[in-house]
């Protein structure tokens, strides 16, 4: 599984770097998400991966196989 993000729908809350700060980071310029990682590297990372889809507000993540 790999994560997706989309920019387009992003709402810059932040909630993605909270959740998983290795993963996500948000842009200095506007404050929209930028994958940093987008294959989790092990079952917590999957997890921390799958909370950020379920917390983000924008519905901006998702994870695909």
């Amino acid at each position: 599984m790999h994560l997706e993000a989309n920019r387009d729908r992003c709402v810059g809350s932040g909630q993605c770097v909270l959740v998983d700060p290795d993963a996500f980071d948000q842009d200095d310029a506007d404050g929209l998400v930028v994958l940093l990682r987008a294959q989790p590297h092990d079952d917590a990372g999957l997890a921390r991966a799958r909370e950020a889809v379920n917390v983000c507000p924008g519905r901006a993540l998702s994870l695909a196989d």
